[in-house]
């Protein structure tokens, strides 16, 4: 193929790894959103050629969410140079440490993972396991009972000023600092149990909702949700490209995530 052989001179001495869930009509969306509909609007058998027409909301598979998914005046996904999304980045493994509903912490980022000023930070809570595409693929666990966040953590992500964040499961929020305490009360009740409260909203309170959007996106560090990583690139340091749609006043985007490892 044209240009094949001068690309692959360019990254001689790196291995490329896909970071990405495979994407088709059978991948759900994130919780309250429309899934995916694909259909072929030409075929060969009658019109000689295969053409497919696709709908789908951006927070589909893996995706980019941008500023402007949450904040009206933040750059659209055009607006993100192609500098800002590769980089340099560092995977931390924290699957040993958290569960079902758990809120994780930076101090079990850092005793895992050698985290830098400025970096793209992919955390793998394990939960990728359950991914639609998988033979343990568990739609609640993936969306409903993932462990995420509380405040302690956004505020570490600005004093690092990271880059952005890529995420192993349905969203870089705790998914009862979503809509989803809302719609699914039952798991609320089961969290709220199993985190020792009475309230969720002693540890997530109004004031910081789905705060790795509202708080950080201000900030630039928006984040990839959906991701995955192979087991050899735990705790390791890498380079890693998102790489979504030039799309002009997109909230939001899928996207192939890459990481660039030198051999």
């Amino acid at each position: 193929m044209a240009g094949g052989g001068l690309g692959r001179a360019m990254l001689d001495g790196y291995r490329m790894y896909d970071l990405t869930q495979p994407w088709s009509w059978e991948t759900p969306a994130w919780p309250t959103y429309d899934n995916p509909k694909v259909w072929y609007e030409k075929s060969l058998d009658t019109e000689k050629v295969n053409g497919q027409k696709i709908t789908f909301m951006n927070h589909t598979g893996t995706h980019l969410d941008g500023e402007r998914h949450f904040v009206q005046h933040g750059r659209d996904i055009e607006q993100m140079p192609l500098d800002e999304l590769v980089g340099d980045a560092v995977i931390a493994d924290i699957s040993d440490m958290v569960g079902d509903y758990d809120v994780y912490t930076s101090d079990m980022i850092e005793e895992v993972a050698d985290v830098r000023e400025g970096d793209i930070l992919f955390i793998h809570t394990g939960y990728q396991r359950y991914g639609w595409h998988r033979d343990t693929a568990d739609p609640d666990k993936f969306f409903i009972k993932h462990p995420g966040p509380n405040q302690e953590f956004a505020d570490w992500c600005k004093a690092m000023d990271l880059n952005y964040l890529l995420l192993d499961c349905g969203s870089a929020d705790h998914p009862m600092n979503t809509v989803i305490r809302d719609i699914r009360p039952a798991e609320a009740a089961e969290a709220a149990d199993h985190l020792g409260v009475d309230d969720l909203d002693e540890i997530f309170p109004p004031e910081g909702y789905q705060l790795m959007h509202n708080e950080l996106f201000p900030h630039g560090i928006v984040h990839v949700e959906n991701a995955q990583v192979p087991e050899e690139l735990l705790n390791e340091r890498v380079q890693i490209g998102t790489f979504p749609w030039r799309f002009r006043g997109g909230e939001s985007s899928v996207c192939r995530c890459v990481a660039f490892v030198e051999e």
